[in-house]
């Protein structure tokens, strides 16, 4: 995928299936993290809990072929009684959304809060 200088363009980029996935998903993570900074980071869009792009990572999505992943950066160590959250490389955890059908809004929101204060906990050491 080519790189974009904001999320705007990035999603207007996506095939219309993912496209629909990732315009569900943004209101819901900016929702849940008021302050945060939405911006690309290592093409993708991600949100930070710090000043900065890159500072304090909270979350990102990123599209592959058929599915937008959503990932947090200390989701392994999130509370998750629903069992979708997928382990990934270091202490990141993730979902495949293939559809808006997959995007659970209050759930996601309870994700987000654990991770944002997991950062704002790790950042304050």
């Amino acid at each position: 995928m080519a790189k974009f200088a904001n999320v705007d363009d990035y999603i207007a980029a996506l095939p219309e299936g993912l496209r629909e996935v990732a315009t569900a998903l943004r209101p819901i993570v900016n929702a849940a993290l008021p302050g945060s900074v939405e911006a690309m980071y290592h093409a993708s869009p991600t949100w930070s809990a710090g000043e900065a792009a890159g500072k304090n990572l909270v979350c990102l999505m990123k599209a592959y072929s058929s599915y937008v992943t959503f990932a947090l950066w200390k989701g392994q160590l999130i509370d998750d009684e629903s069992g979708r959250l997928e382990a990934s490389s270091r202490t990141m955890a993730h979902v495949k959304l293939r559809s808006v059908d997959d995007i659970d809004a209050e759930l996601f929101a309870g994700w987000l809060k654990q991770a944002r204060d997991l950062e704002a906990a790790a950042a304050a050491r």
